[in-house]
């Protein structure tokens, strides 16, 4: 029964989104704010129908309710609770329909938080999030239902595929989704401006907040997914350039372009064709993800299905949806204001340069992922594109991009002094150099780009910090008046400190651990041993474990160095019966920002005397590749608490009469 009230709640809500933008447009149309007031709460009812529908199929997944499908072949009743609960969004069906609760729960959001917005304007943005609703809710209700019977009911379900049992892909997806979804936001709006045929500096003001929660919420969840690949799947990495982490760093990096972009527009109000291009593409990007990773077109331990058939209708929903929004914009497009001009070396100019050195990125990215599936749709042969496209191609670009980055902030607008901006970051260049080469002469002479790449993380560091001091006035003024500046920073200046030293910092970790990994393997014997680095590890025994609802073997180790003891790691390799796999489970040293990380293989052999492949790494400073994103979403979210940001807050004073 609470199944079928899901799935009538789910009905309403496409028909409610439907009412949306009917009663939305006529607001526009009619200049009426009772018929607003009725689009908006339509978005509203509209997300309450699908987080009914949302609950039952979670209350499905916790009680077993094996006649439900979705549940019967994602789920299985030995599962602890936390993957019954993440089963909900675990498979294609229920990843959709948590699309559809973000997509509907932001369209809540922007009717209720929109009061700084032209009423026109406000009432088409809810129009357009009604029109998307009612695009990805009638897929989900007619081509991807969550909550379909299946009679009979099978005794037990086939369970979720074991590599998603872990608490970090548990909470990956609902952080993905906040971030590819929030996007749909600056999309609406993006549209609204176009057939209003204004682009201001509101309008501008209005997109960053959105923008920066979703870039924010995506930066969370790239690096749960990332986390999750660096101790789960065993590799021994972080990053693979998959197309589906790809699918989701296209998006990240369009919407980064977007936040600069708009902050131009905003203050200068010139960029402004351009910056709606961004919304645009930004999330169509997303939607974009979403069909790779659902229409069987990639083969990837991320992709949630194989089905050509829903693929195609995803390929169409991307076609209309982005065609409609580009081909609206080739129209408008030539009547927007082109703003204030400004010289080629000043705020605006960096900012630009930024933008095209993300856009060239992003088309980097996007080659990479969608040649290999051209060519093979043309001519029947597959390649693959791997990390030495991407290091020859990507790199570059993202390291001129970074080189400049720091120079930026302390730019005039308008026009800027680029002899005045050395002066002020001649300090920071000598310290990053001067820690380049110490890497270079004490970590290790062969790694010249190595010890570039720490030089260059350093630089983003220190110009991040010199960015604070040169607003604080230190060291020119007195100390107490710094201090009194330092207190009185708005938080948008700390959060895009934050956000540029977070950079500095996941760079620092990516070059360390990229350039001075040390790996090593040998199938073990029992007291077997092997060396990974300074590190020996010694198999001192593997005994037999029951999970909750797998088997394993869990190997015990020693670690050491130099004789003395570091830690004691203990990888598993598991099988679930119910699903017929096998997965590893890596054992992880801390030491320090560094990690000694072991993999258990598989075992070999009979009898008196078998043996383990053993796998081990020295992982240096890979604690920061984690870390350096968790502090740029930070100061994204340290931002977005500005009280100049902040959603709802900006209102137009009111005109004498």
């Amino acid at each position: 029964m609470i199944a079928e009230v899901g799935s009538f709640a789910l009905i309403l809500a496409l028909a409610v989104s439907v009412a949306q933008i009917g009663l939305s447009a006529m607001a526009r149309v009619r200049r009426s704010s009772v018929l607003a007031a009725g689009g908006e709460g339509a978005a509203l009812v509209a997300f309450l129908g699908v987080l009914v529908a949302f609950a039952a199929l979670m209350h499905a997944f916790v009680v077993s309710d094996f006649s439900v499908a979705n549940v019967a072949a994602n789920s299985h009743s030995d599962k602890p609770l936390l993957y019954r609960v993440a089963g909900t969004w675990g498979s294609h069906e229920g990843s959709m329909l948590l699309w559809c609760l973000a997509l509907t729960g932001y369209g809540a959001m922007a009717a209720l938080a929109g009061r700084g917005l032209p009423r026109g304007l406000k009432a088409l943005t809810v129009a357009v999030q009604g029109v998307l609703g009612v695009v990805f809710l009638a897929y989900t209700v007619f081509a991807s239902n969550p909550l379909a019977r299946l009679d009979p009911a099978p005794v037990e379900g086939r369970s979720l595929n074991p590599l998603l049992q872990d608490p970090a892909l548990a909470f990956h997806p609902p952080f993905l989704y906040a971030g590819y979804v929030g996007l749909s936001v600056v999309f609406s709006l993006a549209v609204a401006a176009l057939i209003e045929g204004r682009v201001e500096a509101a309008w501008a003001r209005w997109v960053r907040p959105w923008t920066l929660a979703a870039w924010s919420m995506l930066t969370i969840g790239i690096t749960l997914g990332a986390f999750w690949a660096y101790y789960e799947l065993g590799w021994g990495g972080w990053w693979f350039w998959d197309p589906v982490e790809n699918a989701s760093f296209m998006p990240w990096l369009v919407a980064a372009a977007l936040l600069h972009s708009a902050i131009v527009t905003e203050k200068r109000g010139a960029l402004s064709g351009w910056t709606v291009f961004l919304a645009l593409a930004a999330f169509s990007f997303s939607m974009l993800g979403a069909f790779l990773v659902r229409s069987g077109v990639l083969t990837s331990v991320h992709a949630f299905a194989v089905d050509p058939t829903r693929g195609v209708l995803l390929l169409i929903i991307l076609g209309v949806t982005a065609g409609a929004g580009f081909g609206l914009f080739a129209w408008r497009a030539p009547g927007l204001a082109q703003g204030g001009v400004f010289a080629p070396v000043s705020r605006e100019s960096a900012l630009v340069l930024n933008n095209i050195l993300l856009a060239a990125a992003t088309a980097t990215v996007l080659l990479g992922t969608l040649f290999p599936l051209i060519r093979e749709a043309a001519t029947g042969e597959a390649i693959s594109v791997g990390p030495p496209y991407f290091n020859l191609t990507f790199t570059p670009l993202m390291a001129a991009l970074l080189i400049l980055l720091p120079a930026g902030p302390l730019l005039a607008w308008k026009r800027g002094d680029a002899r005045g901006v050395l002066q002020r970051l001649w300090a920071a260049a000598l310290i990053s150099v001067a820690v380049g080469f110490a890497t270079l002469l004490l970590v290790s002479p062969r790694h010249g780009w190595g010890a570039a790449g720490v030089a260059l993380g350093a630089w983003l560091i220190v110009g991040a910090l010199a960015e604070i001091l040169e607003r604080v006035r230190a060291f020119r003024a007195p100390a107490a008046e710094s201090w009194r500046r330092l207190t009185r920073l708005p938080r948008g200046a700390w959060g895009m400190t934050l956000a540029h030293l977070g950079l500095g910092v996941f760079v620092l970790g990516a070059v360390f651990e990229t350039s001075w990994k040390v790996e090593a393997a040998e199938a073990l014997p029992i007291g077997g041993a092997l060396d990974a680095g300074a590190y020996h590890v010694v198999l001192q025994d593997v005994v037999g474990v029951e999970g909750p609802n797998y088997d394993a073997e869990r190997a015990q180790l020693s670690v050491t160095r130099n004789g003395r003891p570091i830690c004691a790691p203990s990888p598993e390799r598991r099988f679930y019966p119910a699903g017929g796999q096998s997965t590893s489970e890596v054992g992880i040293c801390y030491q320090g920002l560094s990690h000694v990380y072991v993999v258990l293989g598989e075992r070999r052999g009979g009898g008196e005397a078998p043996v383990w492949l053993v796998r081990a790494y020295w992982n240096p400073w890979a604690t920061l590749i984690f870390l350096g994103p968790a502090i740029m979403a930070l100061g994204g979210l340290v931002s977005l608490s500005d009280r100049r940001l902040r959603l709802g807050v900006a209102r137009r004073k009111e005109q004498p009469a």
